[in-house]
């Protein structure tokens, strides 16, 4: 029953499993790859747009922030675009985002940030849902697992291949180099990523969304102040938005 669970897609049309998962999890590894791959570039950049520390944290700051927004929204866009044109659709705006952070000036490369998380928020959860579709419950644990190993190691080598590059060349080269790995991934997902999430008409709970966002908010800002070590008392406004995300969080609700 393993090898024959979810082999045709939702169109009744067989497909290869195996290119597909491996489509996904190349892809994966390149979008979590840079999560961090910026943290070493910092330095760089804060000389090179005169900028303060606070200022270039936004990069990851904001990053972490477009991306919380979109995981819970995926679920709502799986269920009304087809699986196929959803993944693509994502991955082009993963690309549109580095090719603008890749411009030359801070705030191109801040726009490409978000623009790349929103991507980025998209596939992560998408290659989850997928996994959880196409495969048999007893074959679940296997590749739940490997993409588990994809998802920490992506973000393990960020660093370390980031000063590398940052060594021998520009800032923009960790823009440029991943433009035709991602037009690659987009090649492959033409071919091998097939609709496997079966689509209908769902509402989008905007208060849910809205409040998420709030306290996801609250608690990067909360939390990088007390990252910089500003933890006096008198900064309440910032305490205040660490205590919003226990308002928020709580009464998100998946619809």
């Amino acid at each position: 029953m393993s090898e024959s669970f979810k082999i045709i897609d939702v169109h009744e049309k067989s497909y290869n499993r195996t290119l597909m998962v491996t489509v996904l999890l190349i892809e994966t590894f390149v979008t979590v790859l840079y999560q961090t791959i910026l943290a070493t570039a910092f330095p760089i950049l804060m000389n090179t747009f005169h900028i303060s520390t606070a200022t270039v944290q936004w990069l990851t700051t904001g990053f972490l922030l477009v991306n919380g927004i979109m995981i819970p929204i995926t679920a709502w866009l799986s269920n009304r675009i087809p699986t196929k044109v959803l993944y693509i659709r994502s991955m082009i705006i993963f690309l549109i985002g580095s090719i603008i952070a890749a411009a030359g000036n801070f705030s191109g490369l801040l726009i490409g940030r978000l623009i790349q998380a929103i991507g980025v928020g998209v596939t992560m959860p998408l290659l989850q849902t997928i996994i959880l579709t196409i495969f048999a419950p007893e074959s679940r644990g296997f590749t739940m697992g490997l993409n588990g190993v994809v998802v920490g190691l992506g973000p393990a080598i960020g660093p370390t291949l980031s000063g590398y590059l940052l060594d021998n060349y520009s800032w923009r080269i960790l823009f440029e180099m991943i433009i035709p790995i991602v037009v690659i991934i987009l090649i492959g997902s033409v071919f091998f990523v097939k609709d496997v999430i079966p689509t209908h008409k769902s509402k989008i709970d905007s208060l849910s969304i809205t409040l998420s966002t709030l306290g996801l908010g609250s608690l990067l800002k909360g939390g990088s102040v007390f990252i910089a070590g500003r933890q006096s008392l008198h900064e309440g406004k910032e305490m205040f938005r660490l205590t919003g995300t226990k308002i928020f969080i709580p009464r998100f609700q998946c619809v």
